[in-house]
């Protein structure tokens, strides 16, 4: 090996370059955006559309069926559903992991064109939105006052919003729970059958009359002019001078046959903060910028804004991401220093202060020069990138450990610094290499991860690649340049106290358990081969999770009204459950929406779109404890329960990537009422499991819609086609949107043609008023033509892969396991036969762990391909690298026993400890195998040159394992639910690895004698 006697000859230029990696690295870091979580923008895209008066099934047949029809027809769809609702219609599709965001969301854009013309013309709006990272708001300003300071609150919401428009890094600034107005043309009936005018007539009268096309431009005199034309109301009084009619007689202008006037329109939406009347503005975080320096620039915008509120007015921060992402880094760059702590603890009881300066030194150096190819990965700083430097922190020693204690067992048998660095190096160099590649290999498989699970995680084994890579490169470079310069020259007259205790233990007791290992290596290898599979028994007892919950002092009570009821009673009930909240002093804020949920301010929670049926409130406490959390929360669910009438669910949020519902059931099938049944005969088997809370039904109850039963004999006795009455209606009591109306300040306003409405809100007594145009221009009352009757229908229609289903919804509660609640459901519905043409399908946490762990099982099974051709290169053997192998069984083997001592289930991250294991504790097995090769080329026998090498390598081996374990024990205790899977899964798997490796191993390879 080359490179320590290159890095020594050429020692100034060295220098040079480490001082240059370090600079790009500590520039890197300076530079890199801050955020919690990272970036996970998976390939989707949902379509809104909004059909005001629509019924489910309306919006099935007639918006939803085309655009599924048309969207099928794309590649590489993973998941397209849709639900159907009272005016609105949500379908979203999901394409599999790999998939060009842009590049799909562009087929998506261009399929929906496609079908636009095929939609009903009179749709309100139909909006594409792709899945982006900026959907997430950073940071959520209320506006509070009294109900009658709506208005205001929205004039200074938009000034805001132009305020915080000019900084840099801030996106998609938005304002929320805002009354809308709009241009409302009441349409007297009686006149326009006066003057035979139908009301296509005037709608068309309208919409010709604003719009405006560019003029293009004329020369003259040299100069160009561009044309400007008129085509758009400047104002309202040239809207009520629009000519309808005008035949040979004096024009028939709009104010004739209509008044129009300014109206708000009827609310959808309403917040509160705290019991207040409030509106809101968001915004989220560029892509690549710093959540801190944005906070700075918005505080001083605030700070400033607030002095020009009226009093009436108040304003607040009723959410701040950057506080979280604090704490959280904080949290975890403390794991990050106490873990340097412990691991620079290790090295200095075990070589002293200089050589542990010269170790510990690379820690810093390493992490800080993987930072900038961790910049130019596009992974900024958060919590994935950062854990990667606490459980890279015990790995990045390990090289640097291997190298100076083999240089130091040279100087001690007589070289000067210089040659024993050379000839230490040499001798383990390419085991150093072997060892690294191995553990770089075992972290491939979650690089190698195509799905959201893999997004959201990638950005941690990257970064523990890179600081690997540099630790390998510092090891074999800079580690023995130092050592040649630095390293006393004469070893101690009496070893380190560390030393002193390796030696003694070698002596007492490792020599005698080796002896044995070795005289009976078949019992050994038997006993070992026991201890796994006992283990393997063990497994049903840890059990399986997924993300756990995310340990905030935040949570959502989701209120949910039986389907068809009022804006205002939904609001009623959610008042009701904010006394509650004003009655509990842990609590700091409530920010409730009602008929909305509230902006997004998690990436894994989408925010509710508008349905009168639906409050949420979103509650902050003081304190960050976790006690005090779940007392709120155990309190809330008993004190909610009782309000009758209605189902209010109290969700936390979870940890890892976007999942429907923990637990989710879909039962497929075409017809409704069969879904129907079967969803209630499902719900009741939810409610008879212990542990399953929050059952969410869709179909659990039928709403009530009025239906208008035509006589279509008499509609074409009149000459009056059967879609025109269907139009009348919708403009009678709904309104038809003919067109925009844009002020001198270039807001837009819609325009409403409608009858005359008190109050803004139909009525059924408005089916009254409505009369329609005869072929000779007689007013026929709507009642000659039709009757209204009160008709069952469903609530919503949902499809999955473009069949209907219906999906039940629910929660653990606290204590219980997910997937065992999950499994008791699916065993419990084995027991009833489903129709022919019907089906279950097991969504939520289930179908997603199944993906991941799928994934991710797979590619780790081509990383030990890959570890395993690598050892073969290496070893130039198949027997060798099987022998090197079987630590990983046995670092199973602690790895069960740890997570179920500690009580936590084998979770995502657990799986990601284990994964990661494999390349760890394999590297203690190669450099035993590697030494005791040397060892019997020199032509030592089998058992003298395994004890020896057992001797030689159990120091290295025992002070790898320790600052691996030192490394990750705070993250591990300190970390949270999210990371101790993992930690115990690593530091349990290594320790009673490590051990029996030192015995295993020797065994195996005299048993196979190779």
């Amino acid at each position: 090996m080359k490179l320590p006697r290159l890095s020594m000859e050429n020692h100034a230029f060295t220098w040079v370059m480490l001082a240059m990696l370090l600079l790009a690295g500590v520039n890197a870091f300076i530079s890199m955006p801050r955020s919690e979580d990272p970036n996970v923008a998976p390939a989707a895209t949902t379509i809104i559309v909004v059909y005001p008066g629509a019924t489910p099934s309306d919006m099935e047949q007639l918006v939803i069926d085309p655009l599924e029809e048309a969207i099928n027809e794309l590649d590489d769809i993973k998941k397209l559903v849709s639900v159907s609702d009272d005016g609105l219609a949500l379908l979203t599709v999901r394409f599999y992991g790999g998939s060009d965001p842009d590049e799909k969301y562009n087929d998506v854009l261009q399929k929906v064109n496609r079908v636009r013309d095929d939609l009903p013309e009179d749709i309100f709006s139909l909006e594409t939105v792709k899945w982006a990272v900026g959907n997430t708001n950073i940071m959520q300003i209320a506006l509070s006052g009294a109900e009658e300071d709506t208005p205001l609150m929205k004039q200074y919401a938009e000034r805001l919003k132009d305020k915080l428009g000019v900084i840099k890094g801030i996106n998609r600034i938005k304002t929320w729970a805002t009354p809308q107005r709009e241009v409302r043309i009441s349409i007297d009936l009686a006149k326009t059958a006066a003057w035979h005018i139908p009301v296509e007539q005037v709608i068309a009268a309208i919409q010709s009359s604003n719009h405006a096309l560019p003029g293009g431009h004329v020369d003259l005199g040299g100069r160009k002019y561009n044309i400007r034309t008129s085509g758009r109301y400047p104002d309202l009084n040239a809207i009520r001078n629009t000519i309808i009619h005008a035949r040979g007689q004096a024009p028939v202008r709009l104010r004739d046959i209509a008044t129009v006037h300014w109206a708000q329109k009827e609310p959808t939406y309403s917040a509160r903060v705290n019991g207040r009347r409030s509106v809101f503005v968001t915004f989220s975080q560029k892509e690549k910028t710093n959540i801190f320096e944005i906070r700075e620039k918005v505080r001083h915008i605030l700070d400033d804004f607030r002095t020009t509120l009226p009093p009436t007015l108040d304003m607040e921060v009723v959410f701040d991401q950057s506080i979280s992402v604090d704490n959280r880094l904080s949290v975890f760059f403390n794991n990050l220093f106490q873990g340097m702590i412990l691991v620079g603890l290790v090295i200095f009881l075990a070589f002293g202060l200089r050589i542990a300066l010269i170790i510990t030194l690379m820690i810093p150096a390493s992490i800080v020069i993987a930072m900038s190819f961790v910049d130019i990965s596009g992974f900024g700083l958060q919590q994935m990138s950062i854990v990667a430097m606490v459980i890279a922190l015990g790995l990045l020693v390990d090289n640097a450990i291997v190298v100076m204690e083999n240089i130091l067992r040279f100087r001690d048998q007589g070289l000067n610094r210089r040659q024993a660095a050379i000839q230490g190096v040499t001798q383990v160099g390419w085991a150093v290499v072997s060892s690294t590649v191995t553990t770089v290999l075992a972290f491939v498989p979650i690089i190698m991860m195509q799905d959201e699970t893999g997004d959201f995680i990638r950005s941690m084994p990257v970064t523990v690649v890179y600081i690997l890579l540099a630790s390998l490169f510092l090891a074999l470079s800079v580690a023995p340049l130092m050592a040649s310069r630095y390293l006393p020259e004469k070893a101690e007259a009496r070893p380190r106290v560390l030393q002193r205790l390796f030696n003694r233990f070698i002596e007492n007791r490792y020599n005698k358990r080796l002896a044995f290992a070795l005289k009976r290596p078949g019992l050994t290898a038997g006993l070992a081969v026991m201890f796994f599979l006992g283990s393997l028994l063990l497994f049903p007892l840890v059990g399986v999770g997924f993300f756990p919950k995310a340990e905030r002092n935040q949570f959502l009570i989701e209120v949910n009204t039986p389907r068809g009821v009022s804006l205002a009673y939904t609001d009623s009930v959610a008042a009701e459950t904010e006394k509650l909240l004003a009655g509990m002093p842990q609590v700091a804020t409530y920010v409730t929406n009602v008929g909305h949920g509230n902006p997004q301010i998690y990436y894994n929670v989408k925010s509710r779109d508008e349905s009168s049926h639906y409050a949420e409130i979103f509650v902050q406490l003081k304190s960050r404890d976790k006690l005090a959390m779940a007392a709120v929360l155990d309190t809330l669910r008993r004190q909610t329960a009782r309000i009758p009438g209605v189902r209010i669910d109290i969700r936390e949020f979870q940890q890892g990537p976007e999942v429907e519902a923990p637990i989710a059931l879909k039962i497929l099938g075409d017809d409704l009422d069969t879904l129907r049944v079967m969803s209630r005969r499902v719900e009741n088997i939810m409610r008879n499991i212990p542990g399953i809370i929050n059952i969410d039904n869709p179909l659990g109850e039928a709403a009530t819609d009025l239906k208008v039963h035509i006589n279509r004999d008499k509609a074409a006795l009149y000459g009056i086609p059967v879609n025109r009455i269907d139009r009348m209606i919708r403009l009678s009591l709904t309104g038809v949107k003919t067109g925009t109306f844009r002020d001198a300040h270039a807001e837009e306003y819609d325009m409403t043609l409608r009858l005359p409405v008190q109050d803004g809100r139909a009525r059924i007594s408005d089916f009254e008023r409505i009369y329609l145009t005869s072929a000779t221009g007689e007013a026929i009352p709507l009642k000659q033509l039709a009757r209204v009757t009160f008709s069952a229908s469903p609530a919503q229609i949902s499809h999955y892969q473009t069949r209907r289903n219906v999906t039940l919804k629910a929660d653990a509660a606290p204590g219980y396991s997910v997937n065992k609640v999950t499994r008791a459901l699916l065993d419990s519905l084995k027991n009833y036969p489903k129709p022919s043409g019907y089906s279950y399908h097991a969504g939520g946490e289930l179908e997603s762990r199944q993906e991941s762990f799928g994934g991710m099982g797979r590619a780790a099974l081509i990383a030990l391909v890959a570890i395993f051709g690598v050892l073969v290169l290496q070893f130039r053997s198949f027997r060798q690298p099987l022998i090197v192998f079987s630590a990983i069984p046995l670092a199973i083997t602690g790895s069960i026993i740890a997570l179920l001592l500690t009580g936590y289930a084998f979770s995502f991250t657990a799986f990601v400890g284990l994964t990661s294991l494999i390349g760890i504790v394999i590297n203690n097995s190669i450099i035993l195998v590697d030494y005791a090769n040397q060892l019997r080329a020199e032509g030592m026998a089998v058992d003298k040159a395994l004890t020896r090498a057992g001797q030689t390598r159990f120091t290295p081996i025992i002070l790898t394992t320790a600052t691996t374990v030192g490394g990750l024990l705070p993250l591990t205790i300190g970390g949270g639910s999210l990371w101790a899977p993992m930690g115990w899964t690593i530091m349990g798997g290594l320790l009673l690895s490590t051990f029996l490796t030192l015995l295993v191993v020797p065994a195996l390879y005299k048993l196979y004698n190779v």
